[in-house]
């Protein structure tokens, strides 16, 4: 495991991030296992929220399908950018950002990601979202 990978590890387990995001995959009913750079990939999600097929607590990526990353390489980077993001943001500040952050891209945009920076600085494509413009300047 690259320096990095194993702050960002230690980082988002003392913010409380890690431990979250294991609690939330044991609420789901996921099956936990541990991945490369720190990851932890928690399969079979069962609670319907959020509406997204995988999202990222931590270093726990949440998934309810054990085949979402078959066919989609980047989708794994993209949410171990979002790991990152925890440890930048000192864990759960996080969530009341990213919630504010989608709710101002679906307001500029109709969808909650294209204008969301957590999303865009991921990689849109990576994690299957598409660019809209905004609103207001659409015909």
């Amino acid at each position: 495991m690259n320096p990095w990978h194993r702050v960002r590890m230690i980082l988002n387990f003392v913010n409380l991030s890690t431990p979250l995001g294991l609690l939330i995959a044991a609420a789901g009913g996921c099956t936990v296992r541990s991945a490369a750079d720190g990851l932890h990939l928690a399969c079979g999600y069962r609670i319907p929220f959020p509406l997204a097929p995988a999202f990222t607590v931590g270093n726990v990526v949440i998934y309810r399908d054990a085949d979402e990353f078959d066919g989609r390489p980047g989708l794994l980077g993209h949410e171990a950018r979002h790991s990152t993001q925890y440890a930048w943001c000192a864990g759960l500040p996080m969530l009341p950002l990213y919630v504010l952050s989608a709710g101002v891209s679906l307001i500029l945009s109709g969808d909650p990601a294209s204008y969301n920076p957590f999303e865009r600085l991921a990689g849109l494509t990576a994690g299957g979202y598409e660019q809209r413009g905004l609103w207001f300047l659409r015909r």
